[in-house]
């Protein structure tokens, strides 16, 4: 451990980034992901043997008197007897075909993949030199991150992973309160360590704060996955913002950045709330969105269910239709959708999952040069229907209409997204309406041409101080559709 500290602080020193933000602030997002605007991201562990509640099973098992609590004695005995850790040996992952997972993601138009390395449970997902609480040596007995990222990077998919092991500082920590398998002493390399009282999550300076010793484990384990598998993308969960963690956070970033260019290969963090300087990172929004076009690059993670983050038989799942009107909202403002699925134990993809991602894919397939590499036109969007901004804003369908327009550039082209066309043949586009240019900033260019992208129809279109007019004989569903606007 000793050993592997002072290698972290010998790549900084060397290394153009330090572990401070005005060194950071040289950091600059690269084309790769500036380019890319749909990810996926995997919530699979321990967690979906049981498939109860959500993958929080680990942390609302221990809490006396909780749904999981009850379920937990009702299915698998007392706590003292059958503890979280004895559900390892029941995750075989027998049907695991990391090939088949990175076509299914390759055919739903994903450019990048975001495994959970390590979940808030603090069981690996990769063959570990820091402990021996990892898939490669118990459960599955598989480096499950390694498969993965071998056959993203064979089908042109960037690999990328995330850590969520910070929040373990507390997770575990109910176990405490009652006889159960978590007992003290624990020690660093249990399972179970540190588990200690948890605090209030949005409090930064909550006590107890996490110590030297798990922090400086933190930041190995980390680290080892960047020194591993070269992630083009680390993803962290929301309570790195916690002040304990800044100086670890810095260090991090300074190491990665580094390393990255020693192997000459652009990377990304992402982060939530102000966990890391603005500038210094991307920001994610977890469940939710802006309301408005940003300047700089974000993104938005959510998941194919509202529920839970791993696999249940009792999902909640949303459309295919909810899902690509979101993504379409989140390019036009200069983000990127980050979108989980949930594998079950024995590593098969739920076929609502698989259903869900084949749907978003045959509309890429057909749309896509509005989506991929594309940049912001000078107005991200017009119709009624307006987005409530943070996170944890997307439970329901939001209410689109046929004026709900979201717009982007790619080349010669504006493309004009309407997000639901149902029952509709004819469109006004506002933004597009001729007028005094002196007086309001009109579209003051010249179309060349206009067409609907997957049609051979050639839609009928005229101009005056109302919008763009374009009238279409087609019969269209409730998915977008995307209307070439050629520029001159």
């Amino acid at each position: 451990m000793d050993n592997y500290l002072k290698i972290i602080d010998e790549v900084i020193a060397n290394g153009k980034y330090k572990d401070h933000w005005a060194s950071l602030q040289q950091y600059h997002v690269p084309q790769w992901y500036i380019d890319s605007k749909f990810g996926i991201f995997i919530h699979w562990g321990v967690y979906s043997v049981p498939a109860y509640g959500s993958e929080w099973y680990s942390r609302n098992m221990y809490i006396q008197g909780s749904d999981e609590y009850n379920h937990h004695i009702a299915t698998y005995g007392d706590h003292e007897h059958f503890g979280y850790k004895d559900f390892i040996p029941m995750f075989k992952a027998e049907k695991f075909d990391p090939a088949e997972w990175a076509e299914l993601f390759k055919e739903a138009g994903a450019q990048y993949v975001v495994p959970v390395a390590e979940h808030h449970d603090g069981f690996q997902m990769y063959k570990s030199e820091l402990s021996h609480w990892n898939a490669a040596e118990m459960g599955p007995c598989r480096d499950v991150l390694g498969e993965l990222s071998r056959e993203f990077n064979r089908l042109g998919m960037r690999n990328c992973a995330s850590s969520h092991r910070i929040e373990h500082w507390f997770f575990m920590g109910h176990g405490k309160e009652f006889p159960s398998d978590i007992k003290e002493p624990l020690k660093k390399g249990d399972f179970y360590w540190p588990a200690m009282p948890e605090g209030d999550h949005q409090d930064i300076f909550s006590q107890p704060a996490p110590s030297r010793e798990f922090l400086e484990d933190w930041l190995e384990r980390c680290c080892e996955i960047v020194d591993k598998y070269h992630p083009k993308l680390v993803y962290f969960d929301w309570w790195i913002h916690h002040s304990a963690v800044k100086p670890y956070l810095k260090k991090f970033a300074a190491y990665y950045y580094n390393r990255a260019e020693e192997w000459g290969e652009p990377v990304v963090i992402n982060y939530k709330h102000d966990a890391f300087e603005f500038g210094t990172a991307v920001v994610d929004i977890e469940r939710g969105q802006f309301a408005d076009a940003k300047p700089y690059i974000w993104q938005t993670d959510t998941s194919v269910a509202n529920n839970s983050w791993s696999y249940t038989p009792n999902n909640s799942y949303k459309t295919s239709t909810q899902i690509i009107r979101d993504l379409c909202d989140i390019v036009s403002k200069n983000g990127r959708l980050l979108l989980n699925i949930g594998p079950k134990a024995d590593g098969t993809i739920p076929e609502q999952d698989a259903k869900i991602l084949r749907e978003i894919g045959a509309w890429l397939k057909i749309n896509g040069e509005a989506i991929y590499s594309s940049k912001l036109w000078r107005v991200s969007a017009e119709g009624p229907t307006k987005i409530e901004e943070g996170q944890f804003k997307d439970w329901a369908p939001k209410a689109f209409a046929s004026k709900d327009i979201r717009f982007t550039v790619n080349g010669d082209a504006v493309y004009a997204i309407c997000l639901n066309p149902e029952c509709c043949n004819d469109f006004v586009i506002e933004s597009f309406a001729k007028g005094d240019t002196s007086v309001k900033p009109n579209f003051h260019g010249i179309i060349k041409d206009i067409s609907l992208l997957g049609s051979d129809e050639k839609p009928s279109w005229s101009r005056d101080g109302e919008g763009l007019k374009i009238s279409t004989s087609g019969a269209f569903g409730a998915d977008p559709i995307v209307f070439k606007i050629t520029v001159d």
